[in-house]
């Protein structure tokens, strides 16, 4: 990820699905915007005067969950808070990947600066100052219910604020005390509702949710892109791109694909060689009805990036703190912003689009490697010598098994429900299982569309000297620049890495 993204000061406005990529992947300088810290501390006036006195309000001065009708002295308001964040730290698993945590830091600081949870600015000034210097908190990724707010995962993140737990930075993972002394920084003491504050939120879900979007945009596009170099690697007909075609049923996402398939493909020598006397009457459906089902993954994937966007200006705490414009007076009021059903479905429903760009992609480099096709220049699996040589047989077999796996986790985890704390938190989103599973999908789609790129940069090779349209050409340059053309067996497996690597790095944009 570029360090050269704009700076960005938290002043209360949502953040942007490339501001939360930024930073979760590389270096930006981050503020917390002076406006932002008045609100802040105009809700925190608010959590000390009712922790000073004798009203009975969830999270402030009683206990959490189902214990919220034990009501807590003035005196032990400190310990309360430090005592949900050390007990709710009971993660398991293999850690968050430091993309993912990183992420949860930004987002959490976003939503503490918007100045309706009531916690000082300090809380958000440490989470910055951990993001500046690289400091990235271990945290399991088993333990969020995705209903009152990722509590587990947020917990082993905010145990690093009170100078608990362990971080990593620059590759060397280490006690947190022993980090925040390289940079001159001590573990804080919590005061009123700070813990639950830090604990109640959807970041790690709306993390998952907004790398996830980032990736699949990229990964459409290189997946466009590999389509465009499959109808000319497959010799198919370009006539199912007729706009009348899509015009006709008006699907968005459709009409859109066809119309840049056919940019793609303007120009192609390659189609003009068998436009007549074809004895084909019709593609397979992989090549026939790519807009109809690349369209469909991409409707599904802008409906969602809709509900990731309004979540990236939420505020997931409960209770919330609503002070008068004019200040005069104000509200705390309980809630459930803390529910994560809304990123739930929508992250099930990016495995689901995910599964239909890779199933069809891989449904192409089955079609063109099974060597039937009497009317395409290309040998069996695309090898040189087919028999004393296994050409990209296998790259298929990998791409079978990623759909595969894709097919089997895109089982909606939001659909089940298993209640917590006592029955009081008695129907969870399960969102966090649904967005670690995204993610892993995402990972696994990446590899496939790599291994169609790859194919028909080789199929390509077999029409020559025809040439596909100059934009699909200028892609197999590209892939070319990373991976020669196949002169006899080799291991594919590097130059699938070397081709997912370019779909990741956004060069088929």
């Amino acid at each position: 990820m570029s360090s050269h993204h704009p700076p960005i000061s938290l002043d209360g406005r949502p953040l942007e699905i490339e501001d939360v990529a930024a930073v979760a992947r590389g270096t930006v300088e981050i503020s917390l915007a002076p406006e932002a810290r008045a609100r802040m501390l105009a809700a925190r006036d608010v959590i000390d005067g009712i922790a000073s006195g004798d009203q009975a309000v969830y999270g402030v001065n009683t206990g959490f969950g189902s214990l919220s009708k034990v009501k807590i002295p003035p005196d032990q308001l400190a310990e309360l808070q430090t005592n949900i964040v050390r007990s709710h730290a009971a993660g398991v698993g293999d850690p968050l990947s430091t993309d993912l945590v990183r992420g949860m830091m930004i987002l959490l600081a976003a939503s503490l600066a918007r100045g309706h949870s009531g916690v000082r600015p300090i809380l958000v000034e440490q989470l910055l100052a951990l993001l500046q210097a690289g400091i990235t908190p271990i945290v399991p990724s088993r333990g969020s219910v995705g209903a009152s707010g990722d509590l587990a995962p947020l917990a082993h993140l905010a145990l690093v604020l009170l100078g608990e737990g362990e971080v990593q930075r620059d590759g060397r993972r280490m006690p947190t005390a022993t980090a925040l002394a390289e940079i001159g920084l001590q573990g804080l003491q919590l005061q009123a509702k700070e813990g639950l504050a830090l604990l109640n939120g959807t970041h790690l879900m709306a993390t998952c949710g907004a790398l996830a979007i980032f990736d699949l945009e990229r990964i459409i596009q290189a997946a466009t892109v590999a389509a465009a170099m499959s109808l000319d690697g497959c010799r198919g007909s370009h006539g199912p791109l007729d706009p009348r075609i899509h015009n006709v049923r008006g699907q968005p996402g459709q009409i859109a694909v066809a119309a840049t398939l056919r940019t793609m493909l303007e120009g192609s020598t390659i189609v003009e060689a068998h436009r007549e006397n074809d004895p084909r009457v019709q593609d397979p459906y992989s090549l026939r009805a790519i807009p109809q089902v690349l369209g469909a993954a991409i409707d599904a994937i802008s409906g969602v990036r809709r509900t990731i966007e309004y979540e990236l200006g939420g505020v997931t705490d409960n209770p919330l703190v609503f002070v008068a414009d004019d200040g005069a007076s104000a509200e705390v009021l309980s809630g459930g912003n803390f529910h994560g059903m809304p990123l739930a479905i929508g992250l099930d429903i990016l495995r689901v689009a995910a599964c239909h760009i890779g199933g069809i992609s891989e449904r192409r480099v089955y079609w063109v490697l099974s060597g039937h096709d009497v009317h395409n220049p290309v040998t069996p699996y695309l090898a040189e010598d087919p028999g004393l040589q296994s050409g990209l047989m296998i790259a298929q077999y990998t791409a079978a098994a990623c759909v595969s796996e894709m097919q089997t986790i895109a089982n909606p985890a939001s659909v089940a429900n298993i209640p917590t704390s006592a029955g009081i938190e008695d129907y969870n989103s399960m969102g966090a299982t649904a967005g670690l599973l995204t993610m892993h999908s995402i990972g696994l789609l990446r590899s496939v569309i790599s291994i169609e790129l790859l194919t028909m940069s080789q199929a390509l090779e077999h029409q020559r000297p025809l040439v596909s349209g100059a934009a699909v050409e200028s892609a197999h340059a590209r892939i070319r620049s990373v991976v020669a053309p196949l002169s006899g067996d080799r291991s594919p497996a590097p130059d699938i890495r070397a081709v997912a690597d370019l779909i990741a790095d956004g060069c088929f944009g």
